[in-house]
C-alpha cells in the first residue's frame, strides 16, 4: 500500500488543481495556497486544508512549517517571477523537496538554479509524448524514464501473436524487458516466459528509443 504523504501545493490555476484532484485521488493529505479566493474555494474539496495568502511572502511561507512536508510543489506558471520567489523561499526555509512547473525552457532553467529539486514542463513533455505517439501507427502509450530509455505501450507485433515470449527471447533477441500484458483494457504483469502472445493484445516493454523503430518494424 502506497504511504500517504503530506503535500504542499502552491498555485492553483488548471494544472495546480488537476494535481489537487489526483493527489486526492491517491490519498495524500494536501495543503493549497493560492492568493485567489474563487480557486482556493474551488479545491477544498480536494485538500486537507487550503489557503488564501501570498507566497512570495517569507513571514507567511516561514508559519507553514515548510520541512514538515514531504513535498512542494510550486504549480505557479503564469507569473514568473511569483514562480520563482517562492521556489527560493521554500528552498532557503529548508523544504525537503521541491517540484516546481515550468512555462519556457528559460523558466526552466531558472528553477533549477533557485532551489527546484525537480522541474515539471508540462507543455514540452505533452509535445514530446504526442510527436513520439503520433509518429508510429503502434505505438500506443510512452513514459520516459530518462533521455535513452522508456516504458512503451506498443500494439503485439505480428510476429508475436501465437508465440510464448519465451520462444521468441524477446529480451535476448530485441534487448527489451516485457513489463506487462494488456488484454481486454486489462494490465497483466505477471509475464514468464511460458506466456503466451495473442493479436488481440498490446506489450509494455521497456528498453532504449533505438528498439522502438525495431519493433514496430515487425
Amino acid at each position: 500500500m502506497m504511504k500517504s504523504k503530506s503535500i504542499l501545493l502552491v498555485g492553483l490555476g488548471r494544472y495546480g488543481r488537476h494535481v489537487a484532484r489526483k493527489l486526492h485521488a491517491m490519498h495524500h493529505e494536501i495543503m493549497a495556497v493560492d492568493r485567489n479566493e474563487e480557486l482556493v474555494n474551488q479545491v477544498l474539496p480536494y485538500t486537507n486544508s487550503a489557503l488564501i495568502a501570498d507566497s512570495t511572502d517569507p513571514h507567511f511561507l516561514e508559519s507553514l512549517g515548510v520541512r514538515d512536508f514531504d513535498v512542494c510543489i510550486v504549480a505557479i506558471g503564469d507569473d514568473f517571477q511569483s514562480s520563482l520567489e517562492t521556489t527560493l523561499r521554500l528552498h532557503d526555509l529548508g523544504a525537503k523537496y521541491v517540484v516546481a512547473r515550468a512555462s519556457s525552457s528559460i523558466h526552466e532553467k531558472f528553477l533549477l538554479r533557485n532551489g527546484a529539486d525537480e522541474v515539471v514542463y508540462p507543455e514540452k513533455q505533452l509535445a514530446l509524448w504526442t510527436a513520439i505517439r503520433c509518429g508510429s501507427d503502434h505505438l500506443l502509450d510512452y513514459f520516459e524514464l530518462s533521455p535513452n530509455y522508456a516504458i512503451y505501450e506498443i500494439a503485439m507485433p505480428k510476429k508475436w501473436a501465437g508465440h510464448t515470449v519465451g520462444e521468441l527471447d524477446i529480451r535476448r533477441v530485441y534487448h527489451v524487458n516485457v513489463l506487462g500484458i494488456r488484454s481486454e483494457g486489462i494490465l497483466h504483469v505477471e509475464v514468464t516466459p511460458s506466456t503466451e502472445l495473442q493479436a488481440e493484445e498490446s506489450v509494455l516493454i521497456l528498453g532504449a528509443r533505438e528498439t522502438l523503430a525495431k519493433l514496430t518494424a515487425i
